[in-house]
């Protein structure tokens, strides 16, 4: 049975909140660990519906600092507060975020029974800002109107699975399964070898989740992208508003599904949707028109990998 890998989004409008789209944010659960992205206003509440558990949130991935992105860390801090977090909670952001959210930390949860600690990464650079035994995080550098990065999401690959009739049937000591399980051949008493293919059945494929606003259309970020099991890219304008795209720094739907096809990825979600468009079907029409596996990110969408 596969463990958890799932995707909930939380919001995904830009900038103006409307009745249909929150501001950005999302969770990435990793085997029951839980790794937000991005808090825009109205995040806790987003959390609350999607039934997650606030004990389990340690890391929040902070892609920018423009408020539809970050307005909603104060009021999540504040919660966890209430009902008692312990431990501590790691916020990994572009240089800045410490200036504008320390002092209001200060303010308004002072008395908070966790540690706070806002790590600073740099968004021209590709590298792992978080690595444990479940999973890796690296940062994709965005082209944006301000510093800006995505966050690529590796699991780890999990040892082969022993086959314990076979196990059994060698005698195999236990000294000897973690090497199997490692790719090693066992030795009989008798000298013959026998393959580890033998001995065990592959485990599943490691998954991955790459996430991708705000961002230009920017070739770029493909080799850090390639092959991904779900990228979520922003498609904030129709392909009819690609100059405005271009002067804000945003992608079109079509824009995202080229990134998708050139990167090879296995599916494509769009998020990051202006208000101006009543009806998002008009951007996954654009996108599916160059790349099929495409879907549209909802609020309270969960996907799993």
């Amino acid at each position: 049975m596969k463990e958890q890998f799932e995707l909930d989004i939380l919001g995904c409008g830009s900038a103006t909140p409307t009745t249909r789209h929150n501001p950005s944010s999302q969770v990435l659960n990793v085997r029951d660990k839980l790794f937000m992205i991005d808090c825009g206003e109205g995040t806790q509440l987003q959390l609350r519906r999607s039934k997650l558990r606030f004990g389990r949130l340690n890391h929040i991935f902070i892609s920018h600092l423009h408020g539809d992105h970050c307005f909603g860390l104060i009021g999540l801090i504040s919660t966890l507060g209430l009902l008692g977090k312990t431990g501590s909670l790691s916020i990994y952001s572009v240089a800045g975020l410490e200036e504008i959210l320390r002092p209001e930390i200060n303010f308004f949860c002072k008395d908070a029974p966790f540690n706070i600690k806002i790590e600073t990464f740099d968004p021209t650079k590709s590298e792992i800002i978080y690595d444990d035994r479940s999973v890796s995080v690296t940062t994709i550098p965005l082209k944006h109107r301000v510093p800006c990065a995505g966050f690529l999401f590796k699991e780890k690959q999990k040892e082969d699975y022993l086959i314990p009739d076979m196990i059994k049937f060698y005698n195999i000591p236990v000294k000897e399964l973690s090497k199997i399980k490692q790719g090693a051949d066992f030795i009989t008493d008798n000298g013959i070898r026998v393959p580890h293919t033998h001995l065990t059945k592959p485990a599943e494929p490691a998954r991955s989740y790459a996430y991708c606003s705000d961002t230009a259309y920017s070739e770029r970020i493909i080799p850090i992208i390639e092959g991904v099991d779900l990228l979520y890219h922003e498609a904030t304008f129709a392909d009819a508003d690609a100059t405005r795209a271009k002067e804000t720094g945003h992608s079109t739907a079509r824009q995202a599904a080229q990134i998708a096809k050139l990167a090879k990825v296995k599916k494509l979600m769009l998020g990051h949707f202006s208000a101006r468009y009543p009806d998002n079907n008009e951007l996954l029409k654009e996108a599916m028109a160059i790349f099929p596996r495409t879907v549209l990110a909802n609020e309270g969408l969960r996907e799993k990998l």
